[in-house]
Protein backbone atom coordinates (compact mmCIF):
# COMPACT_ATOMS: atom_id res chain seq x y z
CA UNK A 1 0.00 0.00 0.00
CA UNK A 2 1.47 3.36 -1.00
CA UNK A 3 1.53 6.37 1.29
CA UNK A 4 -0.83 8.18 -1.06
CA UNK A 5 -3.45 5.46 -0.81
CA UNK A 6 -3.10 5.44 2.98
CA UNK A 7 -4.40 8.98 3.35
CA UNK A 8 -6.46 9.17 0.16
CA UNK A 9 -9.82 8.18 1.63
CA UNK A 10 -11.05 7.73 5.18
CA UNK A 11 -13.01 4.71 6.31
CA UNK A 12 -16.18 6.76 6.76
CA UNK A 13 -15.92 8.11 3.21
CA UNK A 14 -15.36 4.60 1.88
CA UNK A 15 -18.50 3.29 3.55
CA UNK A 16 -20.62 6.26 2.43
CA UNK A 17 -19.36 6.00 -1.14
CA UNK A 18 -20.05 2.26 -1.10
CA UNK A 19 -23.66 3.06 -0.18
CA UNK A 20 -23.91 5.84 -2.81
CA UNK A 21 -22.55 3.71 -5.65
CA UNK A 22 -24.85 0.86 -4.62
CA UNK A 23 -27.80 3.24 -4.85
CA UNK A 24 -26.72 4.42 -8.30
CA UNK A 25 -25.18 7.75 -7.24
CA UNK A 26 -21.65 8.86 -8.20
CA UNK A 27 -19.03 8.70 -5.42
CA UNK A 28 -18.08 11.87 -3.56
CA UNK A 29 -14.36 12.70 -3.23
CA UNK A 30 -13.01 12.25 0.28
CA UNK A 31 -11.80 15.84 0.66
CA UNK A 32 -15.26 17.21 -0.22
CA UNK A 33 -16.98 14.86 2.20
CA UNK A 34 -14.57 15.72 5.01
CA UNK A 35 -14.88 19.45 4.25
CA UNK A 36 -18.66 19.19 4.53
CA UNK A 37 -18.28 17.28 7.79
CA UNK A 38 -15.97 19.96 9.21
CA UNK A 39 -18.44 22.67 8.16
CA UNK A 40 -21.32 20.77 9.77
CA UNK A 41 -19.38 20.28 13.02
CA UNK A 42 -18.52 23.98 13.21
CA UNK A 43 -22.14 24.95 12.58
CA UNK A 44 -23.34 22.63 15.35
CA UNK A 45 -20.65 23.97 17.71
CA UNK A 46 -21.63 27.58 16.93
CA UNK A 47 -25.31 26.84 17.58
CA UNK A 48 -24.53 25.10 20.88
CA UNK A 49 -22.33 27.97 22.06
CA UNK A 50 -24.90 30.55 20.99
CA UNK A 51 -27.66 28.64 22.74
CA UNK A 52 -25.75 28.53 26.03
CA UNK A 53 -24.11 31.96 25.93
CA UNK A 54 -23.92 33.80 29.23
CA UNK A 55 -23.16 37.39 30.14
CA UNK A 56 -20.41 36.15 32.45
CA UNK A 57 -18.53 33.58 30.31
CA UNK A 58 -17.75 30.24 31.87
CA UNK A 59 -16.28 26.95 30.69
CA UNK A 60 -15.94 26.53 26.94
CA UNK A 61 -17.38 29.98 26.23
CA UNK A 62 -14.63 31.54 28.36
CA UNK A 63 -11.90 29.60 26.52
CA UNK A 64 -13.26 30.53 23.08
CA UNK A 65 -13.62 34.20 24.01
CA UNK A 66 -10.03 34.29 25.27
CA UNK A 67 -8.80 32.80 21.99
CA UNK A 68 -10.88 35.26 19.97
CA UNK A 69 -9.56 38.16 22.04
CA UNK A 70 -6.00 37.06 21.25
CA UNK A 71 -6.81 36.91 17.54
CA UNK A 72 -8.42 40.37 17.63
CA UNK A 73 -5.38 41.81 19.39
CA UNK A 74 -3.11 40.25 16.79
CA UNK A 75 -5.25 41.78 14.05
CA UNK A 76 -4.94 45.21 15.63
CA UNK A 77 -1.17 44.90 15.82
CA UNK A 78 -0.83 43.75 12.19
CA UNK A 79 -3.64 45.57 10.34
CA UNK A 80 -4.25 48.51 12.64
CA UNK A 81 -7.19 49.90 14.56
CA UNK A 82 -9.64 48.67 11.92
CA UNK A 83 -8.29 45.12 12.10
CA UNK A 84 -11.27 43.66 14.03
CA UNK A 85 -13.61 44.48 11.13
CA UNK A 86 -11.99 41.57 9.25
CA UNK A 87 -12.29 39.26 12.24
CA UNK A 88 -15.33 37.23 11.02
CA UNK A 89 -13.55 36.17 7.82
CA UNK A 90 -10.20 35.44 9.46
CA UNK A 91 -11.84 33.53 12.32
CA UNK A 92 -13.97 31.47 9.93
CA UNK A 93 -11.00 30.49 7.77
CA UNK A 94 -8.89 29.76 10.84
CA UNK A 95 -11.54 27.56 12.47
CA UNK A 96 -12.12 25.62 9.27
CA UNK A 97 -8.40 24.98 8.76
CA UNK A 98 -7.76 24.08 12.41
CA UNK A 99 -10.70 21.67 12.57
CA UNK A 100 -9.75 20.23 9.18
CA UNK A 101 -6.20 19.64 10.40
CA UNK A 102 -7.24 18.02 13.68
CA UNK A 103 -10.09 15.85 12.42
CA UNK A 104 -7.61 13.55 10.71
CA UNK A 105 -6.42 12.41 14.15
CA UNK A 106 -9.86 10.95 14.86
CA UNK A 107 -10.09 7.23 13.96
CA UNK A 108 -11.88 6.49 10.66
CA UNK A 109 -11.78 10.14 9.58
CA UNK A 110 -9.37 12.10 7.38
CA UNK A 111 -8.06 15.65 7.14
CA UNK A 112 -9.54 17.59 4.21
CA UNK A 113 -6.47 19.83 4.39
CA UNK A 114 -4.21 16.97 3.28
CA UNK A 115 -5.66 17.54 -0.20
CA UNK A 116 -4.24 20.32 -2.38
CA UNK A 117 -7.70 21.19 -3.71
CA UNK A 118 -8.89 22.24 -0.24
CA UNK A 119 -5.78 24.23 0.70
CA UNK A 120 -5.74 25.87 -2.74
CA UNK A 121 -9.38 26.83 -2.30
CA UNK A 122 -8.61 28.45 1.07
CA UNK A 123 -5.62 30.30 -0.41
CA UNK A 124 -7.64 31.55 -3.40
CA UNK A 125 -10.38 32.77 -1.08
CA UNK A 126 -7.84 34.82 0.91
CA UNK A 127 -6.27 36.06 -2.35
CA UNK A 128 -9.54 37.39 -3.77
CA UNK A 129 -10.72 38.67 -0.39
CA UNK A 130 -7.75 40.91 0.34
CA UNK A 131 -7.72 42.27 -3.22
CA UNK A 132 -11.43 43.03 -2.90
CA UNK A 133 -10.84 44.83 0.38
CA UNK A 134 -7.97 46.80 -1.15
CA UNK A 135 -10.11 47.90 -4.10
CA UNK A 136 -13.02 48.72 -1.81
CA UNK A 137 -10.91 50.72 0.61
CA UNK A 138 -8.59 52.60 -1.75
CA UNK A 139 -10.45 52.67 -5.03
CA UNK A 140 -9.47 51.04 -8.31
CA UNK A 141 -6.99 53.65 -9.52
CA UNK A 142 -5.13 54.04 -6.25
CA UNK A 143 -4.98 50.29 -5.60
CA UNK A 144 -3.66 49.43 -9.06
CA UNK A 145 -1.16 52.30 -8.86
CA UNK A 146 0.61 50.77 -5.86
CA UNK A 147 1.58 47.79 -8.05
CA UNK A 148 3.70 50.17 -10.15
CA UNK A 149 6.01 51.11 -7.28
CA UNK A 150 6.96 54.54 -5.92
CA UNK A 151 8.92 55.66 -9.03
CA UNK A 152 6.88 56.03 -12.21
CA UNK A 153 9.66 55.14 -14.65
CA UNK A 154 10.19 51.79 -12.89
CA UNK A 155 6.53 50.81 -13.41
CA UNK A 156 7.21 48.51 -16.44
CA UNK A 157 9.57 46.48 -14.23
CA UNK A 158 7.71 46.67 -10.92
CA UNK A 159 4.22 45.84 -12.19
CA UNK A 160 5.05 42.32 -13.50
CA UNK A 161 7.13 41.61 -10.38
CA UNK A 162 4.22 42.61 -8.15
CA UNK A 163 1.83 40.40 -10.09
CA UNK A 164 4.18 37.42 -9.75
CA UNK A 165 4.65 38.18 -6.06
CA UNK A 166 0.91 38.18 -5.37
CA UNK A 167 0.34 34.98 -7.36
CA UNK A 168 3.16 33.28 -5.46
CA UNK A 169 1.27 33.97 -2.24
CA UNK A 170 -1.44 31.55 -3.36
CA UNK A 171 1.14 28.83 -3.96
CA UNK A 172 2.88 29.58 -0.68
CA UNK A 173 -0.28 29.41 1.42
CA UNK A 174 -1.68 26.31 -0.24
CA UNK A 175 1.50 24.23 -0.59
CA UNK A 176 2.78 24.93 2.92
CA UNK A 177 -0.46 23.83 4.56
CA UNK A 178 -0.95 20.86 2.23
CA UNK A 179 2.62 19.59 2.56
CA UNK A 180 2.70 19.69 6.35
CA UNK A 181 -0.69 18.06 6.93
CA UNK A 182 -0.22 15.45 4.18
CA UNK A 183 3.22 14.50 5.49
CA UNK A 184 1.91 14.34 9.04
CA UNK A 185 -0.97 12.04 8.04
CA UNK A 186 1.33 9.77 6.04
CA UNK A 187 3.74 9.35 8.96
CA UNK A 188 0.92 8.63 11.40
CA UNK A 189 -0.66 6.10 9.04
CA UNK A 190 2.67 4.33 8.47
CA UNK A 191 3.35 4.16 12.21
CA UNK A 192 -0.06 2.64 12.79
CA UNK A 193 0.50 0.06 10.05
CA UNK A 194 3.98 -0.87 11.24
CA UNK A 195 3.19 -1.00 14.96
CA UNK A 196 2.05 -4.34 16.44
CA UNK A 197 -1.55 -4.43 17.59
CA UNK A 198 -0.56 -4.75 21.27
CA UNK A 199 1.47 -1.52 21.30
CA UNK A 200 -0.24 1.82 22.10
CA UNK A 201 -0.85 4.38 19.41
CA UNK A 202 2.10 6.62 18.53
CA UNK A 203 1.11 9.16 21.18
CA UNK A 204 4.22 11.37 20.87
CA UNK A 205 3.66 11.69 17.13
CA UNK A 206 0.00 12.53 17.67
CA UNK A 207 0.94 15.25 20.17
CA UNK A 208 3.38 16.62 17.62
CA UNK A 209 0.63 16.47 14.96
CA UNK A 210 -1.66 18.56 17.17
CA UNK A 211 1.11 21.12 17.61
CA UNK A 212 1.74 21.17 13.85
CA UNK A 213 -1.97 21.60 13.12
CA UNK A 214 -2.21 24.61 15.44
CA UNK A 215 1.04 26.09 14.12
CA UNK A 216 0.00 25.79 10.47
CA UNK A 217 -3.33 27.42 11.24
CA UNK A 218 -1.55 30.27 13.00
CA UNK A 219 0.82 30.80 10.07
CA UNK A 220 -2.03 30.77 7.55
CA UNK A 221 -4.15 33.37 9.36
CA UNK A 222 -1.14 35.52 10.26
CA UNK A 223 -0.06 35.71 6.61
CA UNK A 224 -3.67 36.43 5.62
CA UNK A 225 -3.69 39.36 8.04
CA UNK A 226 -0.43 40.67 6.59
CA UNK A 227 -1.85 40.49 3.06
CA UNK A 228 -4.97 42.35 4.14
CA UNK A 229 -2.84 44.97 5.90
CA UNK A 230 -0.79 45.53 2.74
CA UNK A 231 -3.93 45.80 0.60
CA UNK A 232 -5.80 48.33 2.75
CA UNK A 233 -2.77 50.41 3.81
CA UNK A 234 -2.91 54.04 2.81
CA UNK A 235 -0.53 55.33 0.16
CA UNK A 236 1.66 57.24 2.55
CA UNK A 237 2.15 54.43 5.08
Amino acid sequence: MSSDSIVHESYISTRINHFLTGAGFPPVPDHIMMSLLVTLLLMILALLIRRNMQLLPQGMQNVIEKIFDMVEEMMRSIIGSEGPRYFPVIATVGLFILTGNLIGLVPFLGSPTNNINVTLGCALFVFFYYHYQGLRRRGFRSYIAHFAGPIWWMAPLMFPLEIISHLSRVMSLSLRLFGNIFGEDVILALLLLLSPWYLPLPVPMMVFAIFTSILQTYIFIMLSMMYIAGAVAEEGH
